[in-house]
Protein backbone atom coordinates (compact mmCIF):
# COMPACT_ATOMS: atom_id res chain seq x y z
CA UNK A 1 0.00 0.00 0.00
CA UNK A 2 2.81 2.53 0.55
CA UNK A 3 4.18 1.91 -3.04
CA UNK A 4 0.98 2.28 -4.31
CA UNK A 5 0.17 5.76 -2.64
CA UNK A 6 4.35 6.78 -3.46
CA UNK A 7 3.68 5.89 -6.81
CA UNK A 8 0.28 7.79 -6.98
CA UNK A 9 1.82 10.81 -5.81
CA UNK A 10 4.18 10.63 -8.50
CA UNK A 11 1.81 10.31 -10.87
CA UNK A 12 -0.01 13.73 -9.44
CA UNK A 13 3.36 15.85 -9.72
CA UNK A 14 3.96 14.75 -13.32
CA UNK A 15 1.08 16.06 -14.89
CA UNK A 16 -0.15 12.56 -15.75
CA UNK A 17 -3.72 13.15 -16.89
CA UNK A 18 -4.40 15.99 -15.14
CA UNK A 19 -6.74 18.40 -16.35
CA UNK A 20 -6.15 21.13 -13.26
CA UNK A 21 -3.08 23.54 -13.08
CA UNK A 22 -1.97 22.01 -9.46
CA UNK A 23 -0.59 19.55 -10.35
CA UNK A 24 -2.84 17.01 -9.65
CA UNK A 25 -6.51 15.06 -11.28
CA UNK A 26 -9.38 14.17 -10.03
CA UNK A 27 -9.27 9.91 -9.93
CA UNK A 28 -12.76 8.63 -11.07
CA UNK A 29 -14.32 6.40 -8.77
CA UNK A 30 -15.55 2.78 -10.05
CA UNK A 31 -18.73 2.02 -8.73
CA UNK A 32 -19.84 -1.39 -6.96
CA UNK A 33 -22.62 -2.45 -9.83
CA UNK A 34 -19.32 -3.86 -11.21
CA UNK A 35 -20.28 -3.01 -14.69
CA UNK A 36 -17.13 -1.03 -15.56
CA UNK A 37 -18.85 2.20 -15.37
CA UNK A 38 -17.40 5.33 -13.31
CA UNK A 39 -19.18 7.58 -11.50
CA UNK A 40 -17.14 11.31 -9.74
CA UNK A 41 -16.23 12.10 -6.34
CA UNK A 42 -19.23 14.68 -5.70
CA UNK A 43 -19.00 18.41 -3.71
CA UNK A 44 -19.83 16.99 0.12
CA UNK A 45 -21.93 20.17 1.09
CA UNK A 46 -19.10 21.59 3.29
CA UNK A 47 -17.21 24.27 2.72
CA UNK A 48 -13.46 23.66 2.67
CA UNK A 49 -10.89 26.87 4.29
CA UNK A 50 -7.44 26.89 3.94
CA UNK A 51 -5.47 29.23 6.39
CA UNK A 52 -1.25 30.41 6.66
CA UNK A 53 0.37 32.93 8.12
CA UNK A 54 -0.86 36.74 7.09
CA UNK A 55 2.54 37.66 8.48
CA UNK A 56 5.82 36.38 7.36
CA UNK A 57 7.57 33.80 8.44
CA UNK A 58 11.07 34.61 9.73
CA UNK A 59 14.26 32.62 9.72
CA UNK A 60 18.00 32.49 8.76
CA UNK A 61 20.65 30.35 6.55
CA UNK A 62 21.32 26.82 8.28
CA UNK A 63 18.13 27.37 10.55
CA UNK A 64 14.97 24.91 10.85
CA UNK A 65 11.44 26.57 9.77
CA UNK A 66 8.08 25.71 10.07
CA UNK A 67 5.61 27.39 7.76
CA UNK A 68 2.00 27.16 8.75
CA UNK A 69 -1.34 26.30 7.26
CA UNK A 70 -4.30 24.52 8.64
CA UNK A 71 -7.32 23.47 7.07
CA UNK A 72 -11.32 23.08 8.24
CA UNK A 73 -14.65 22.72 6.93
CA UNK A 74 -18.02 24.82 7.60
CA UNK A 75 -19.91 23.07 8.70
CA UNK A 76 -17.61 21.26 10.21
CA UNK A 77 -17.64 17.47 9.19
CA UNK A 78 -17.86 14.51 11.66
CA UNK A 79 -16.03 11.76 8.97
CA UNK A 80 -12.58 12.41 8.26
CA UNK A 81 -12.26 12.68 4.22
CA UNK A 82 -9.45 11.49 2.30
CA UNK A 83 -6.86 14.60 1.93
CA UNK A 84 -4.37 15.73 -0.44
CA UNK A 85 -1.91 17.96 0.22
CA UNK A 86 0.80 19.87 -1.68
CA UNK A 87 2.96 22.49 -1.19
CA UNK A 88 5.29 24.95 -3.90
CA UNK A 89 6.82 27.81 -4.15
CA UNK A 90 6.18 30.55 -6.27
CA UNK A 91 8.63 31.70 -8.39
CA UNK A 92 9.51 35.49 -8.80
CA UNK A 93 8.96 35.83 -12.46
CA UNK A 94 5.78 33.99 -12.32
CA UNK A 95 6.67 31.00 -13.99
CA UNK A 96 5.49 27.71 -13.19
CA UNK A 97 5.56 26.93 -9.54
CA UNK A 98 8.43 24.75 -8.16
CA UNK A 99 6.58 21.68 -6.41
CA UNK A 100 8.00 21.12 -2.77
CA UNK A 101 5.81 18.25 -1.58
CA UNK A 102 3.04 16.50 -1.85
CA UNK A 103 0.97 13.90 0.28
CA UNK A 104 -1.29 11.76 1.02
CA UNK A 105 -2.51 10.56 4.77
CA UNK A 106 0.79 9.97 6.27
CA UNK A 107 2.76 9.65 2.55
CA UNK A 108 4.62 11.80 1.10
CA UNK A 109 7.28 12.58 -2.01
CA UNK A 110 9.63 15.97 -1.14
CA UNK A 111 11.04 16.98 -4.81
CA UNK A 112 14.44 18.96 -6.08
CA UNK A 113 16.12 21.20 -3.58
CA UNK A 114 13.95 20.24 -0.98
CA UNK A 115 14.50 16.42 -0.98
CA UNK A 116 15.40 15.49 2.82
CA UNK A 117 14.86 18.65 3.71
CA UNK A 118 11.09 19.24 3.77
CA UNK A 119 8.47 16.84 5.62
CA UNK A 120 4.90 18.08 7.32
CA UNK A 121 4.11 18.77 10.28
CA UNK A 122 0.85 16.98 11.42
CA UNK A 123 0.98 17.00 15.41
CA UNK A 124 -2.58 18.35 15.49
CA UNK A 125 -6.28 17.91 13.42
CA UNK A 126 -6.21 19.40 10.55
CA UNK A 127 -2.81 20.48 10.08
CA UNK A 128 -1.08 20.63 6.88
CA UNK A 129 2.22 22.72 8.23
CA UNK A 130 5.77 22.54 6.28
CA UNK A 131 8.79 22.33 8.05
CA UNK A 132 11.63 22.91 5.82
CA UNK A 133 15.31 22.15 7.67
CA UNK A 134 18.77 23.72 7.15
CA UNK A 135 17.30 26.46 5.16
CA UNK A 136 19.17 28.02 2.40
CA UNK A 137 19.45 30.79 0.86
CA UNK A 138 16.86 30.17 -2.17
CA UNK A 139 14.11 29.07 -0.23
CA UNK A 140 13.35 33.27 0.70
CA UNK A 141 10.29 33.41 -0.97
CA UNK A 142 6.19 32.66 -0.92
CA UNK A 143 5.30 29.25 -1.01
CA UNK A 144 1.56 27.89 -1.50
CA UNK A 145 -0.67 25.59 0.67
CA UNK A 146 -3.28 23.60 -0.96
CA UNK A 147 -5.79 21.22 0.24
CA UNK A 148 -7.75 18.91 -2.14
CA UNK A 149 -10.61 17.07 -1.45
CA UNK A 150 -11.91 15.26 -4.33
CA UNK A 151 -13.56 18.18 -6.39
CA UNK A 152 -12.49 20.94 -4.00
CA UNK A 153 -9.44 22.41 -4.51
CA UNK A 154 -8.50 25.31 -2.03
CA UNK A 155 -5.25 27.35 -1.13
CA UNK A 156 -3.75 29.91 0.90
CA UNK A 157 -0.11 31.23 0.86
CA UNK A 158 2.99 32.47 3.27
CA UNK A 159 6.08 33.95 2.81
CA UNK A 160 9.41 32.95 4.35
CA UNK A 161 11.76 35.56 4.56
CA UNK A 162 15.51 35.10 5.55
CA UNK A 163 17.30 37.63 7.88
CA UNK A 164 20.01 38.88 5.72
CA UNK A 165 21.70 41.86 3.93
CA UNK A 166 21.94 43.34 0.39
CA UNK A 167 25.57 44.35 -0.89
CA UNK A 168 26.70 45.81 -4.52
CA UNK A 169 28.86 43.77 -6.37
CA UNK A 170 31.41 45.04 -8.85
CA UNK A 171 34.09 42.76 -10.13
CA UNK A 172 37.69 42.94 -10.47
CA UNK A 173 37.30 44.22 -14.11
CA UNK A 174 35.30 47.09 -12.95
CA UNK A 175 31.80 48.79 -13.15
CA UNK A 176 28.82 46.77 -15.51
CA UNK A 177 30.81 44.29 -16.72
CA UNK A 178 28.34 41.21 -15.78
CA UNK A 179 25.53 40.08 -17.77
CA UNK A 180 22.89 38.03 -16.05
CA UNK A 181 24.16 35.03 -15.64
CA UNK A 182 27.47 36.17 -14.95
CA UNK A 183 26.09 38.00 -11.97
CA UNK A 184 23.98 35.23 -10.74
CA UNK A 185 27.50 33.09 -10.93
CA UNK A 186 29.39 36.10 -8.79
CA UNK A 187 26.77 36.86 -6.32
CA UNK A 188 27.45 32.34 -5.75
CA UNK A 189 31.02 32.50 -5.09
CA UNK A 190 30.51 35.32 -2.80
CA UNK A 191 28.61 33.25 -0.46
CA UNK A 192 25.09 34.77 -1.93
CA UNK A 193 22.59 34.74 -4.36
CA UNK A 194 21.52 37.51 -6.28
CA UNK A 195 18.62 39.62 -4.53
CA UNK A 196 15.00 39.82 -4.75
CA UNK A 197 13.27 42.93 -5.08
CA UNK A 198 11.88 42.67 -1.59
CA UNK A 199 14.79 42.07 -0.76
CA UNK A 200 16.64 45.60 -1.87
CA UNK A 201 13.44 47.24 -0.93
CA UNK A 202 13.96 46.24 2.62
CA UNK A 203 17.73 47.21 2.46
CA UNK A 204 16.67 50.54 1.28
CA UNK A 205 14.50 50.90 4.12
CA UNK A 206 17.42 50.36 6.23
CA UNK A 207 19.63 52.32 4.56
CA UNK A 208 21.07 51.40 1.26
CA UNK A 209 21.75 53.98 -1.05
CA UNK A 210 23.37 53.33 -4.22
CA UNK A 211 23.71 54.70 -7.43
CA UNK A 212 25.02 51.86 -10.08
CA UNK A 213 22.77 49.81 -11.41
CA UNK A 214 22.82 46.14 -10.73
CA UNK A 215 20.70 42.44 -11.80
CA UNK A 216 18.06 41.14 -9.33
CA UNK A 217 17.37 37.60 -9.05
CA UNK A 218 14.00 38.26 -11.79
CA UNK A 219 16.06 39.64 -14.84
CA UNK A 220 15.16 43.09 -13.91
CA UNK A 221 18.24 45.91 -13.14
CA UNK A 222 17.57 48.56 -10.15
CA UNK A 223 19.40 50.25 -7.78
CA UNK A 224 18.14 51.98 -4.23
CA UNK A 225 18.49 56.06 -3.61
CA UNK A 226 17.89 57.19 -0.25
CA UNK A 227 19.52 60.36 -1.10
CA UNK A 228 18.19 61.98 -4.41
CA UNK A 229 21.01 63.50 -6.88
CA UNK A 230 21.58 64.61 -10.18
CA UNK A 231 24.04 61.78 -11.34
CA UNK A 232 21.36 59.18 -9.48
CA UNK A 233 17.81 59.70 -11.69
CA UNK A 234 18.13 63.91 -10.73
CA UNK A 235 17.35 65.84 -7.64
CA UNK A 236 13.50 66.33 -8.73
CA UNK A 237 12.69 62.42 -7.95
CA UNK A 238 11.58 61.12 -4.42
CA UNK A 239 13.68 58.61 -2.94
CA UNK A 240 12.63 55.31 -3.75
CA UNK A 241 13.97 52.36 -6.02
CA UNK A 242 14.91 53.58 -9.01
CA UNK A 243 14.15 50.74 -12.15
CA UNK A 244 15.83 50.14 -15.76
CA UNK A 245 12.79 47.11 -15.82
CA UNK A 246 13.64 44.01 -17.54
CA UNK A 247 16.93 43.72 -19.37
CA UNK A 248 18.49 40.99 -22.26
CA UNK A 249 20.31 38.44 -19.71
CA UNK A 250 22.87 37.91 -22.03
CA UNK A 251 23.53 41.13 -23.89
CA UNK A 252 23.22 43.83 -21.35
CA UNK A 253 25.72 44.08 -18.54
CA UNK A 254 25.69 46.01 -15.33
CA UNK A 255 26.87 45.17 -11.40
CA UNK A 256 24.82 42.80 -8.58
CA UNK A 257 22.93 43.10 -5.90
CA UNK A 258 23.63 40.18 -3.97
CA UNK A 259 22.13 38.60 -0.52
CA UNK A 260 23.57 36.64 1.79
CA UNK A 261 22.21 35.48 5.39
CA UNK A 262 23.35 34.60 8.66
CA UNK A 263 26.73 32.62 9.11
CA UNK A 264 27.41 28.74 10.63
CA UNK A 265 30.72 29.72 11.81
CA UNK A 266 32.85 32.72 12.44
CA UNK A 267 34.85 35.41 10.55
CA UNK A 268 37.68 36.78 12.10
CA UNK A 269 41.11 38.37 11.18
CA UNK A 270 44.70 37.74 10.67
CA UNK A 271 47.54 40.05 10.41
CA UNK A 272 51.09 39.90 10.27
CA UNK A 273 53.84 42.29 10.93
CA UNK A 274 54.80 43.13 7.30
CA UNK A 275 51.07 42.13 5.90
CA UNK A 276 50.42 39.76 3.44
CA UNK A 277 49.79 39.25 -0.33
CA UNK A 278 46.77 37.31 -1.35
CA UNK A 279 48.30 34.03 -1.84
CA UNK A 280 49.91 34.57 1.66
CA UNK A 281 46.94 35.40 3.28
CA UNK A 282 44.71 32.57 1.66
CA UNK A 283 47.63 29.96 3.31
CA UNK A 284 47.84 31.72 6.94
CA UNK A 285 44.11 31.06 6.93
CA UNK A 286 44.43 27.59 5.86
CA UNK A 287 47.04 27.06 8.51
CA UNK A 288 44.49 28.45 10.83
CA UNK A 289 41.85 25.61 10.16
CA UNK A 290 39.96 28.04 8.38
CA UNK A 291 39.86 29.27 4.64
CA UNK A 292 39.85 32.84 3.28
CA UNK A 293 36.70 34.38 4.00
CA UNK A 294 34.04 35.63 1.29
CA UNK A 295 32.65 39.12 1.31
CA UNK A 296 29.02 37.76 1.56
CA UNK A 297 30.19 36.58 4.75
CA UNK A 298 32.27 39.52 5.71
CA UNK A 299 29.00 41.63 5.24
CA UNK A 300 27.13 38.80 7.32
CA UNK A 301 29.62 38.93 10.08
CA UNK A 302 29.09 42.89 10.19
CA UNK A 303 25.66 43.01 10.17
CA UNK A 304 24.86 39.78 12.39
CA UNK A 305 28.06 39.57 14.49
CA UNK A 306 29.18 43.35 14.66
CA UNK A 307 32.29 42.22 13.50
CA UNK A 308 34.11 45.50 13.99
CA UNK A 309 37.79 46.14 12.47
CA UNK A 310 39.42 49.34 11.38
CA UNK A 311 42.43 46.70 9.82
CA UNK A 312 42.15 46.32 6.11
CA UNK A 313 42.20 42.95 5.13
CA UNK A 314 42.41 40.26 1.92
CA UNK A 315 39.08 38.87 0.59
CA UNK A 316 38.62 35.29 -1.50
CA UNK A 317 37.54 37.75 -4.99
CA UNK A 318 40.99 39.66 -4.66
CA UNK A 319 39.58 42.53 -2.58
CA UNK A 320 40.33 44.55 0.35
CA UNK A 321 38.12 45.46 2.83
CA UNK A 322 37.06 45.87 6.35
CA UNK A 323 33.84 46.37 8.73
CA UNK A 324 32.94 49.25 10.46
CA UNK A 325 29.88 48.88 13.03
CA UNK A 326 31.23 52.17 15.44
CA UNK A 327 32.42 54.71 12.93
CA UNK A 328 35.43 56.88 14.38
CA UNK A 329 38.54 58.63 12.82
CA UNK A 330 40.87 57.68 10.72
CA UNK A 331 38.39 54.93 9.88
CA UNK A 332 35.89 55.93 7.26
CA UNK A 333 33.37 57.62 6.55
CA UNK A 334 30.90 58.83 9.58
CA UNK A 335 28.57 56.00 9.02
CA UNK A 336 28.71 52.23 9.51
CA UNK A 337 29.80 50.09 6.85
CA UNK A 338 31.55 47.48 5.02
CA UNK A 339 34.87 50.11 3.39
CA UNK A 340 36.44 48.46 -0.02
CA UNK A 341 39.79 49.39 -1.25
CA UNK A 342 38.78 47.85 -4.25
CA UNK A 343 40.84 45.16 -5.94
CA UNK A 344 44.92 46.01 -5.26
CA UNK A 345 47.44 44.44 -7.66
CA UNK A 346 50.03 44.66 -5.12
CA UNK A 347 50.11 45.85 -1.56
CA UNK A 348 50.33 43.67 1.91
CA UNK A 349 47.25 43.61 3.89
CA UNK A 350 45.75 40.99 6.66
CA UNK A 351 43.17 39.06 6.17
CA UNK A 352 39.55 37.76 6.74
CA UNK A 353 39.17 34.11 7.61
CA UNK A 354 36.01 32.38 7.90
CA UNK A 355 35.72 29.09 9.62
CA UNK A 356 32.92 26.30 10.06
CA UNK A 357 31.83 25.99 13.57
Amino acid sequence: LPLLLEATLLQLVSGFRRPFYNGFYYNHIMNDKGNGQEEVDYFNGAKLVVETSKDPVYSSNGANVTLPCRYYYEPDLEFKPKIRIKWSKLRDDYTKDQDVLVAIGKTYVSFGDFQGRAHLHQTGRHEASLVVSDVRLQDDGKYRCEVIDGLEDESDVVELRLQGIVFPYQPPLGQYKLNFHEAERVCQEQGAILATFNQLFQSWSEGLDWCNAGWLADGTVQYPIRLPRKECGGVHLAPGIRTYGPRHRHLHRFDAFCFSSGLRGEVFFLDHPTGMTLEEAKQNCQNAEAEIARVGQLYSAWKFLGLDRCDAGWLADGSVRYPIVKPRANCGPAEPGVRSFGFPSKGRFGVFCYKER
